[in-house]
């Protein structure tokens, strides 16, 4: 469907027109008329589905008609697990809203505090934020929601997965109970309708994807190797598959600065983004990863999902995850938006019980190829 057919109106029209957008993906076509009906929203969508332009579009829309934010209060607040997602929704505002008399915030931790308090001080439309530092934010006195007109939380069921169910509930408690509330998941799984029961008033449920299905155009492929020989293996992938830019998931932040030296010593240039990093550091290694400055970003799990990398062709699992639908998340990094992406598996014999946990979730078996 075209953008045109959604009652947006022409500055949003053009905004998206300036970033490349010109046909709705299916949950956008699906949550844009819902939420600019004031709906509330219960959806459940793949990553790399374009479901952030599916809420940030029709809000700026609802923004642009309404009274402007206070001193200190926002009127649309986004929750995300994650900086790096904070930083990406932030973005995303930013490209649609130029233009446009609003204004946003992003407000997350491991950075100072500071600059997002001064930010925050003649109000702003919306603030992009992650839990624990919005609650630090409002124990300062620098937010307060009084007015404020819609809630979104993004990757909810990440959010639950990381333990910031407490902090979404403590938030709740400071926002005014009449608001419109979105609430966008991967799966809707029994603790996220849970939450929702609580949050949602009459929400109208959408999806489309099956849950857990991974995407059609992720070419999905495994090595069966033995633990001691998978370095080995991941090097010569590497240079006999020409593999251009990679992102390699590793289990454990030790084992992500491990393979970035090794990397390093082979001739490869890599950098390494887990929770260990500064803030600085995890955003530069993405910088630098996405400009391709470096060819191989070595993530952990908190880089499985939110993070956009236009056209990135290859993710290897050099370690499968503990949870299968992490693999899920994962593999999402590539085969955005309609390209081609290939996801590779090193399997060990340590690894059957989680890959046949992935191959039951995913519904098929994932193709075993040899190198030789």
């Amino acid at each position: 469907m075209n953008f045109s057919d959604l009652a947006l109106s022409p500055e949003t029209l053009t905004a998206l027109s300036r970033q490349g957008y010109s046909e709705s993906t299916p949950i956008q076509a699906e949550a844009i008329p819902l939420v600019l009906a004031g709906k509330d929203v219960m959806a459940a969508a793949q990553t790399g589905t374009g479901k952030t332009t599916a809420f940030t579009a029709p809000l700026l829309e609802l923004l642009k008609s309404n009274e402007r934010a206070k001193a200190n209060t926002a009127r649309v607040l986004i929750l995300t697990p994650t900086r790096e997602l904070a930083a990406q929704v932030g973005e995303n505002v930013a490209n649609l809203s130029a233009g446009l008399p609003l204004n946003y915030a992003v407000a997350f931790g491991g950075v100072k505090i500071n600059p997002q308090m001064m930010k925050l001080r003649k109000g702003v439309d919306i603030l992009v934020a992650t839990p624990g530092r919005l609650l630090d934010l409002y124990k300062q006195n620098a937010v307060r929601f009084p007015k404020l007109e819609v809630l979104v939380l993004d990757e909810a069921d990440r959010m639950l997965d990381m333990g910031f169910i407490h902090d979404i509930k403590n938030i709740i408690k400071l926002l005014p109970a009449k608001r419109q509330t979105l609430l966008f998941s991967a799966t809707f799984s029994d603790d996220i309708r849970a939450l929702a029961k609580g949050l949602l008033k009459s929400p109208v449920e959408i999806s489309v994807a099956l849950p857990n299905a991974t995407a059609e155009p992720i070419e999905q492929t495994l090595y069966e190797v033995q633990k001691s020989q998978k370095l080995g293996l991941l090097l010569k992938l590497l240079k006999s598959l020409d593999l251009p830019q990679v992102l390699v998931f590793s289990r454990t932040k030790q084992g992500a600065n491990r393979l970035v030296k090794q990397l390093d010593k082979a001739g490869f240039s890599a950098a390494a983004i887990h929770s260990a990093k500064s803030q600085g550091a995890r955003t530069k290694a993405l910088a630098d990863f996405k400009s391709a400055k470096v060819q191989m970003l070595i993530a952990t799990d908190i880089a499985s999902r939110g993070i956009d990398i236009e056209k990135l062709p290859y993710v290897i699992n050099y370690d499968l995850p503990h949870v299968a639908e992490d693999y899920i998340h994962r593999i999402g990094r590539t085969g955005r938006a309609g390209q081609t992406g290939h996801a590779i598996s090193l399997v060990t014999d340590e690894d059957v019980a989680a890959l046949k946990a992935i191959e039951e979730l995913i519904g098929e078996t994932i193709e075993q190829c040899k190198l030789e």
